[in-house]
């Protein structure tokens, strides 16, 4: 039996963002912090994962595997570079359950190996947040991706906004992940119940 996912899941850099989005009924929220120092990490990894149990919400820490597993946390999130130095055993024997990045056959095929707990392609549409190599993938390759992977949760990220997601789940996509379009929108909490009516 596959697991659920909450429709709506999105990335913040900070436990100040989930602080924002956790009581307006988030359910499931990324911490995605680059090159911070180690203390920074753990402060905010700690706090993050507070709140969130305060909430009944589920925290995905992004890459820091080792901070995960040695604060409690229950989801991790790796992108392909990091599944070149995460210790898989160690993180499933901590019982973690782990999401990955994929952009491309050979990435799916890598992530599919470590029988993960969800499938992430992106991006989607173009994406401001970070330069990739990878030009959008589009609605047609969710919904490849979806009949590839089956019953694993396929979460659609880059690009996305209120607007393309129902376009999303209806390719297939089980849950959208957003950053910008709430990061950067005048009234962020307005952006998040939004994202909440939409993904139902």
């Amino acid at each position: 039996m596959a697991m659920t996912l909450p429709r709506f899941y999105p990335v913040f850099d900070s436990a100040d963002w989930i602080a924002r989005a956790v009581p307006l009924g988030v359910r499931l929220v990324q911490l995605r912090m680059k090159d911070q120092p180690d203390d920074t990490l753990r402060a905010q990894i700690i706090e993050a994962l507070s709140l969130c149990r305060r909430h009944g919400a589920a925290l995905v820490v992004n890459d820091h595997w080792q901070q995960a597993i040695d604060l409690g946390a229950d989801w991790l999130h790796l992108g392909q570079e990091d599944l070149d130095t995460a210790d898989m055993a160690a993180i499933r024997r901590a019982g973690l359950k782990v999401g990955v990045s994929t952009h491309d056959h050979a990435e799916l095929d890598r992530a599919l190996s470590l029988a993960p707990d969800y499938i992430a392609l992106g991006p989607v549409y173009p994406t401001i947040l970070k330069k990739m190599k990878w030009t959008e993938q589009g609605l047609d390759r969710l919904t490849e991706w979806k009949g590839l992977i089956g019953d694993i949760p396929l979460c659609a990220i880059g690009g996305m906004s209120v607007a393309r997601a129902a376009g999303a789940f209806a390719a297939g996509a089980d849950t959208v992940a957003a950053v910008t379009d709430i990061t950067l929108n005048a009234d962020p909490d307005a952006r998040i119940a939004a994202w909440l009516d939409v993904a139902g």
